[in-house]
């Protein structure tokens, strides 16, 4: 497994080794070693798993109380993936990366405590599979609106295209989000 460091510290892209032949192909998609080794935690408590249409985006979303780090990949399809760095005392607060994912690559996106997450699917469907570091806490959870002017991030989809829950559209602008210290 490759490690690559993103513009954002903390937020990194593993690649994992894709095995190929005429019969389809193998990755081995978590190695607690391997994982170690890239200095990610190995303390895991929850799967997710989410199926989403073309052009939907979910997020951004983080949680202020049990905060988790996520690690997420894409099962089948393609999606854009984006951290937001939300730590106030960060030189890159507010600042964001964003990554594209998808089934044949291996990437993977480590996205630690203190980031929001968002994705958008690139393909007609796409799978997006993620292991978060803490329980899910809905007290806890915030979201930012999604294409919030302040954050500026290069979504490659119209807004009046773009498929949004209600709860992510009811989003709150980063200038009066909760964030971390």
């Amino acid at each position: 497994m490759k490690v690559e460091e993103t513009a954002l510290p903390g937020v990194a892209v593993l690649v994992a080794d894709v095995y190929r032949d005429d019969r389809g192909a193998f990755q081995e998609t978590w190695n607690l070693r391997k994982v170690a080794e890239a200095g990610l935690p190995s303390n895991w408590v929850q799967d997710n798993f989410s199926l989403s249409k073309g052009n939907v985006v979910r997020g951004i979303h983080y949680q202020l109380t049990e905060p988790q780090g996520k690690l997420v990949r894409v099962t089948h399809g393609a999606v854009l993936d984006v951290a937001v760095d939300l730590r106030r005392s960060s030189s890159t607060f507010g600042k964001h990366v964003a990554v594209e994912l998808d089934s044949e690559s291996g990437r993977m996106l480590w996205i630690p405590v203190g980031f929001g997450h968002a994705f958008l699917a690139l393909t007609e469907t796409a799978g997006f599979a993620y292991k978060v570091t803490d329980y899910y806490s809905p007290g806890g959870e915030r979201t930012i609106l999604w294409n919030d002017p302040d954050l500026a991030i290069p979504w490659p989809v119209p807004a009046e295209q773009a498929i949004v829950s209600v709860k992510d559209q009811a989003g709150v602008a980063f200038r009066e989000a909760q964030v971390f210290g």
